[in-house]
């Protein structure tokens, strides 16, 4: 059973992966991520670890540096935690909000993360994104 300590901690480790790169972001994600983690957003479908890296990657290097902070402690129940979030850049200004709903396995790991875009980055069409098959980690 997952406690509420254990979605606490879970939750920090989640925020910690998308502020983190490189080696420590692969072994951050090999604690918090259940293999075949399934990630559903408006711009798609993706399962696996690999997806998600590799997202991480794409938008830092398209705007740049980012920090991932809870906007406001995680509602906790059961085995799920949601997360309101903000995306915020080197200087400071916030881009873009949402909240992500987290899924935990028996062993306390992330096996499926649903994320709501609550104000999007400018120039983000949240309209745009089709639902598709879903990408697997290769």
């Amino acid at each position: 059973m997952t406690t509420t300590t254990d979605l606490d901690r879970t939750v920090e480790t989640y925020l910690a992966f998308w502020n983190a790169d490189g080696d420590e972001q692969r072994r951050i994600a090999a604690a918090v991520f259940a293999p075949d983690v399934e990630h559903r957003a408006p711009i798609g479908v993706t399962t696996g670890v690999g997806p998600l890296v590799e997202f991480r990657r794409q938008l830092t290097a398209e705007i740049g540096a980012i920090t991932v902070t809870a906007r406001r402690a995680p509602d906790l129940h059961n085995d799920r935690a949601r997360v309101p979030w903000d995306i915020v850049l080197a200087d400071g200004t916030s881009i873009g909000t949402g909240t992500d709903v987290l899924e935990l396995d028996g062993d306390g790991r992330v096996r499926a993360i649903t994320t709501f875009i609550d104000r999007p980055p400018a120039g983000f069409d949240l309209h745009a994104h089709g639902e598709e098959e879903p990408a697997r980690a290769g």
